[in-house]
């Protein structure tokens, strides 16, 4: 049994948890949990024990200096929480870690446990997946579920995935289990400039998770990255002939494959979507949807120009899946 101290009674909790790794491409999913922990000010009040499920020589240990005495922080996962308020006031779980090297039955178990206790109504789990979608376009974020039912009520995709899974795809499929309504949001990451960050993926996602859960989120400064980060990569490609062309290609693609779309349905699902957005108004941050007119690249040295890496002809990628478990 799992004894909580010090976390008060919650307010209708969903639990939102990403971990880094096989299914966090360009580091968009573990990003926006660290967003929604940042921007809320989430206090962490547990952690699992590392020694449990992780490979000390896969995910190393990091060495610090606090005051003068050295310090070790463990890879490991965190769980804190925020309380939303407003006129529907809801808390938010947020479940923050790795992907872990080992038991993973055990690990989801343990998560299940703390949402047990916490009462947790609804599990979103965040995922990035590589895929051949250009970084001009909006992000395409899809959201799924193994339960028929709840992807019938929550207007979801009922998956249909054969194949490798990451954590992700067990964590929902243990919730599903244990009757704990579980959904998984991922966002399609372009496979030819897929190194961290991309804060338009966690834009997109962070905007999907908003209309998932009824919640309205302070984005802070991540529109304007997002912008600066597709104002980067079109420099960057506009230097490379073969990149600008092969650019072109997943662009005419996704506008075809999309044009069935625009039927009057479609049409109105965004437009519901916007005018729920926009009736926030003065929320911290603004809101804005995925598309970024345009951001400067991204970079952890940004004294350095760094080229995206030369993109395969078109055709299927060979990463993951598109339907992301």
């Amino acid at each position: 049994m799992i004894e909580l101290e010090g976390v008060p009674e919650l307010v209708d909790p969903v639990m939102v948890a990403a971990f880094e790794g096989w299914n966090d491409a360009g580091d968009a999913a573990s990003t926006a949990v660290a967003h929604l922990e940042r921007e809320w000010k989430g206090e962490v009040f547990a952690a699992l024990d590392a020694e449990d499920y992780y490979d000390f020589q896969v995910n190393r240990p990091t060495v610090f200096m606090e005051a003068g005495v050295r310090k070790i922080t463990w890879p490991t996962t965190r769980l804190s929480v925020v309380r939303v308020g407003g006129e529907k006031p809801r808390d938010l779980v947020l479940v923050r870690g790795i992907e872990p090297s080992m038991r993973w039955r055990s690990f989801c178990n343990e998560l299940l446990g703390f949402a047990h206790e916490l009462g947790v109504e609804l599990v979103v789990v965040l995922g990035a997946l590589l895929g051949d979608t250009p970084h001009t376009r909006p992000v395409p974020v899809s959201g799924v579920t193994s339960d028929a039912d709840l992807a019938r009520r929550m207007d979801l995709e009922e998956t249909k995935y054969e194949g490798p899974t990451g954590i992700v795809g067990v964590l929902q499929e243990a919730c599903t289990h244990a009757g704990v309504p579980a959904v998984s949001l991922w966002a399609a990451v372009p496979h030819y400039v897929s190194q961290p960050p991309n804060p338009k993926a966690t834009l997109a996602l962070l905007n999907r998770l908003e209309d998932l859960v009824g919640v309205r989120i302070p984005l802070g400064e991540l529109p304007e990255d997002a912008r600066a980060w597709q104002v980067g990569v079109d420099q960057l490609a506009a230097e490379d002939s073969e990149v600008a062309e092969y650019v072109q290609a997943l662009e005419e693609a996704r506008d075809t494959a999309e044009l069935p779309e625009a039927s009057g349905e479609a049409i109105a699902r965004e437009f519901e979507r916007y005018l729920r957005r926009r009736d926030g108004g003065g929320q911290p941050g603004g809101h804005a949807t995925a598309d970024g007119e345009s951001p400067p690249y991204l970079r952890d040295n940004p004294g350095e120009r760094t080229r995206p890496p030369r993109p395969p002809k078109p055709g299927p990628a060979d990463d993951e899946d598109s339907s992301g478990d």
